[in-house]
């Protein structure tokens, strides 16, 4: 397996496990509201939940920074695995630090939704088109979403579900992305061609 499937299969595997965690989490969660309640509330939940959250997430941001290693080495593109491997910096510190400790909770959280959004808006760079017009677009809903979160406006989604507008559109990519990594389609230039291997 070549440094860019090595790549994909990590994100992949790291989007799939923060996916089930986080769902989980909200199920065993009494009373939780993903419209009402903040994501990193589920990270000084009940346990089970906050483990789930927690450590799903920080696994997500592990295997996402090993994920980025295997990316520059792969050399394809250099902006991409810098904006991954800062993204998943940040999700695995807010994994580590949940949100009673504010200003390590809140730098964090930043750098995971800023970063990750930015990594969906530019990784159009390393998968060509068509699909680079959808990880632009998605990149471009999350950044959007953060811009109205930061400003107060929840769009009546509730302070959850326009977090999670923020971490949706951008999360889907990366699963997304780590499937096309792994998968034998590559990029090289603007033409997409099928690894011998």
């Amino acid at each position: 397996m070549d440094d860019r499937r090595k790549a994909g299969f990590l994100i992949f595997i790291g989007g799939a496990i923060f996916l089930l965690g986080l769902h989980m989490a909200e199920i065993l969660y009494p009373g939780y509201s993903v419209s009402q309640n903040y994501i990193s509330d589920l990270g000084v939940g009940p346990e089970p939940s906050a483990m789930l959250f927690n450590g799903s997430l920080f696994l997500f941001g592990l295997l996402g920074l090993t994920g980025s290693y295997f990316l520059w080495r792969d050399g394809a593109d250099r902006v991409v695995p810098v904006l991954l491997a800062i993204s998943s910096i940040g999700a695995m510190g807010v994994g580590i630090f949940h949100e009673y400790v504010v200003a390590y909770h809140n730098t964090s959280a930043l750098l995971a939704f800023l970063f990750a959004a930015l990594t969906a808006l530019l990784s159009y760079r390393l998968v060509g088109r068509p699909l680079g017009y959808l990880s632009a677009a998605l990149g471009l809903m999350s950044m959007g979403a953060i811009v109205f979160a930061n400003l107060g406006y929840d769009l009546g989604l509730g302070v959850g579900g326009i977090e999670r507008m923020i971490l949706y559109p951008a999360f889907i990519w990366m699963i997304g992305l780590g499937a096309l990594l792994a998968s034998r389609v590559c990029v090289t230039g603007s033409a997409v061609t099928e690894q011998a291997r």
